[in-house]
């Protein structure tokens, strides 16, 4: 049984930074990569950051600098970095897996989901 969980998220004012992490366990297919999503209150989940197979990472237009995305393979965890958040960073965060991903940011691409975690960015 695959399992994504992750963790990290919480309360900041704008300007601070936040870690999420996402352990996966269950999954052993090759050829898989990784990525970050998120959703706000009223609006579609959106890409926010990916780790091809190779481990190149790729980021949403809106990251900017901001987030960097990594991979620790032995510990099979995807982390997400974030600095300098932003109101509109605001939002429930999943990470996700899928195999032979064409489109980084494609939520129908990836096979596997975790619950998300919550970031909540405010004066």
């Amino acid at each position: 049984q695959v399992q994504l969980e992750e963790s990290g998220g919480g309360s900041v004012q704008p300007g601070g930074s936040l870690k999420l992490s996402c352990v996966m366990t269950g999954y052993t297919q090759s050829s898989s990569s990784m990525a970050w999503f998120r959703q706000a209150p009223g609006k579609e989940r959106e890409g926010v950051a990916a780790v091809d197979t190779d481990g190149s990472p790729k980021y949403a237009h809106f990251v900017k600098g901001r987030f960097t995305v990594s991979k620790d393979t032995a510990k099979n965890t995807l982390y997400l970095q974030m600095n300098n958040l932003q109101t509109d960073d605001t939002g429930i965060y999943y990470c996700a897996v899928g195999r032979y991903i064409a489109d980084f940011f494609g939520t129908t691409e990836y096979n596997f989901w975790g619950q998300g975690t919550q970031v909540s960015v405010s004066s």
